[in-house]
């Protein structure tokens, strides 16, 4: 009874196809993770390109800030300019 020829002739071609169907959803989900793959990394170059970006902004933003901090400092310098050009204006 174990060695039935007639019930392992079906099992071949159903084999066969349920071999093939795995290979096919392997092949499918090999080709999704390399898809997912590559579109992960173009958004983590993307992530970082902006970051960098971002980086350089800031220091041109500081360094704007710097600089304009230096021009008030040349400005009020002389604490005397100040109340001269406020008495100037009140005087007229």
């Amino acid at each position: 009874m174990a060695s039935n020829p007639s019930s392992g002739v079906p099992k071949g071609p159903q084999e066969s196809e349920d071999l093939q169907s795995t290979a096919d959803m392997t092949a499918f989900v090999q080709n999704l993770l390399l898809q997912m793959q590559s579109r992960f990394q173009a958004m983590s170059e993307n992530i970082v390109s902006k970051i960098d970006e971002m980086g350089s902004r800031i220091d041109e933003l500081e360094q704007s800030i710097n600089d304009l901090k230096s021009e008030m400092g040349a400005d009020t310098t002389p604490a005397k300019a100040k109340p001269d050009e406020t008495n100037t204006g009140s005087a007229e």
